[in-house]
């Protein structure tokens, strides 16, 4: 008698196993299906604003417009080698460095003037066109949104004032407050932990595929914004939505996550 119950209770207790189970995985898969509601985190140089208002300042210091490029290419890649090899310095003096770097590679040396002229040219860069409709739309769907960027605090707040992008933004966070620049995974985890979330709960939202894939890695959703010269890195892992401007970004991210 006692091995007959024995055996009902197995099958019995297997019977509610599996239906726990099912209850389990069907909760599971709701769960999936259910589309989570990212805080959008905002880089700001190229993504936003617009690097190239600085070509008249390097026609005029070097001859050349497109030095621009060049100098921008090598404060990305020095801000690496901050984070890589050490000692960190802020975006702002890395940005003065590379400079003079630059015009050394050029056989020049800056006039006073053309440099301060080129750095403080930066803090009064004019958003892209599509900037202002994108955010706007965001803000109107109730997303949260804040800015991941290298620069220095004090330089990211008028960077944002001087486009007139501040209200749309909750907080601007900076690299400063780690000492490490993007794609590292510290200021990502550091805009986590300030907000309250995992980085699982953040949307990066970059026109660079460095900054892309360093979000990633470190376990956000993201959208690459594919300005004009930009591309993917096709090894890095893939985000959800590419588009080519911010409007069709804020189109794309209110239909895929939802209220």
């Amino acid at each position: 008698m006692t091995s007959r119950r024995s055996f009902v209770g197995s099958v019995l207790g297997s019977a509610a196993l599996a239906a726990l189970g099912g209850r389990a995985a069907g909760a599971q898969q709701a769960g999936r299906g259910t589309p989570r509601r990212h805080i959008l985190v905002l880089d700001v140089i190229e993504t936003m604003l617009d690097i190239k208002a600085l070509e008249p300042h390097f026609a005029r210091a070097f001859g050349d417009g497109r030095v621009l490029q060049e100098w921008f290419s090598n404060l990305l890649l020095y801000a690496n080698v901050s984070t890589v090899a050490g000692p960190y310095a802020d975006f702002a003096t890395l940005a003065g460095a590379v400079l003079d770097m630059t015009a050394a590679a050029h056989g020049k040396t800056l006039a006073a003037d053309d440099r301060t002229r080129i750095l403080q040219g930066t803090l009064s860069l004019p958003a892209h066109p599509d900037v202002r409709d994108g955010l706007q739309r965001l803000k109107n769907a109730g997303f949260r949104m804040v800015t991941l960027t290298n620069s220095a605090p004090n330089s990211v707040a008028q960077q944002l004032k001087n486009a007139a992008l501040t209200d749309f933004f909750e907080r601007a966070f900076s690299v400063d407050a780690v000492k490490k620049y993007k794609p590292a995974p510290e200021p990502y985890q550091y805009v986590a932990r300030e907000l309250g979330v995992a980085t699982s709960d953040l949307r990066m939202i970059a026109a660079h595929a460095w900054d892309v894939h360093g979000a990633m890695r470190a376990g956000c959703a993201a959208t690459f914004i594919a300005r004009p010269g930009h591309a993917l890195f096709p090894p890095g892992p893939k985000p959800d939505i590419v588009v080519s401007d911010l409007r069709v970004a804020a189109d794309r991210i209110v239909a895929t996550e939802p209220r």
